[in-house]
Formats: C-alpha cells, sequence, structure tokens
C-alpha cells in the first residue's frame, strides 16, 4: 500500500465525516449534547411523531446514531455499524418525508443522505485505514453485510409500520362524530 492510496483516503474521508455528523446527532437524543434533548426531550417528541414508547424509541435511535456513527468513523464493525445509522436514518426519513425531500422545508434529504452514506460504507467496507482492517476484518466479513442490513432492514420495517399503524389510528379517531347526539334528541 502506498501512503497516499486514494481510495482508502477516501472512504476515511467519507467515514470521518457521516460517522461524525451520525455521532453528534445520537449524543443529541441520548445526552442533550448540543443542543439536543437528551433522552426526556427527544422521548416526548418521539411521542409526538408516532414512535412509542418515546424514550426507548429515543434511546434506541440515539444508540444506532451514535454509537454506529462513532464505529464507522473508526471503521470498526463497519456492516454492522451501517446497517444501524442507515435503519435509524430511514426511521428519521419516514418522519420527514410528508414535508417533501428538501430539507429546507423539512424533508427528509438529510436523513437520507447521512443513511445512504451509512449504507454503502456498510456494503463497501471502512478501507486499510480502519480498526477492521488492522484487526484482520475479524467483525467485517463479507457475510456480514447481508445479515445486518437485512435484519437492520426488517426491524426498520417493522418499526415504521407500527408507527404509521398507530398515526393511521389516531388520524381515524380524529374523525369526529358523525351525529350531534343533542341535535339527535331534541328531534325525538
Amino acid at each position: 500500500m502506498t501512503s497516499f492510496d486514494r481510495r482508502d483516503l477516501g472512504l476515511l474521508l467519507l467515514r470521518l465525516g457521516t460517522g461524525g455528523v451520525l455521532a453528534a446527532h445520537g449524543t443529541q437524543k441520548l445526552f442533550g449534547w448540543f443542543g439536543g434533548g437528551g433522552l426526556s426531550g427527544t422521548g416526548q417528541f418521539m411521542e409526538s411523531v408516532g414512535y412509542a414508547p418515546g424514550r426507548a424509541s429515543a434511546a434506541a435511535a440515539g444508540l444506532a446514531e451514535a454509537g454506529g456513527g462513532t464505529l464507522l468513523a473508526l471503521g470498526l464493525a463497519t456492516p454492522a455499524a451501517g446497517a444501524a445509522a442507515a435503519g435509524a436514518m430511514a426511521g428519521a426519513s419516514a418522519v420527514h418525508a410528508p414535508n417533501g425531500f428538501f430539507n429546507q422545508s423539512g424533508g427528509y434529504e438529510h436523513a437520507a443522505s447521512l443513511g445512504l452514506a451509512a449504507a454503502g460504507l456498510a456494503v463497501t467496507g471502512p478501507g486499510r485505514r480502519s480498526l477492521d482492517h488492522a484487526l484482520g476484518h475479524a467483525v467485517d466479513r463479507g457475510w456480514m453485510v447481508p445479515v445486518a442490513l437485512a435484519g437492520t432492514a426488517a426491524v426498520t420495517l417493522a418499526v415504521v409500520g407500527l408507527r404509521n399503524k398507530r398515526l393511521r389510528s389516531e388520524k381515524e379517531g380524529e374523525q369526529g362524530e358523525l351525529f350531534d347526539e343533542d341535535s339527535m334528541s331534541s328531534r325525538g
């Protein structure tokens, strides 16, 4: 390996950037760092957008983002790290999807970009400038990529599906009464 291998340097930069943003975002949820709501505030937000129970949802999302982001930045357990972060971003994208694509309108652009970068790193691997490479790829085997991505996809689909079902149920409850009971009894 030459000291300036472009591919490995590019993967290192992508891992550090994507992983760093994800880790910072996750610590907002877990600890309230960087102006975040911590578990309590984020839990309340999660409940308001249909993820219940809120505090457990906040902890799961925070761990996937902070843990997955940190591991991506280090280049350690890259398939699992990338899959976990991608799953969290898919859940975030579901929240922002009704606002369209672009972030300026509250859309899912940012979450989708982070999720796709994390999934791409899970598939591509961390490169030679990584802990995975230094440890002989003990937790970065080829078979781990489809297993991690499929497992995360199944869990993400279930969680987002339950959220959507919960939101539909709440919306149906808001439709109001079909008949006004007071006007019906005054006619009788």
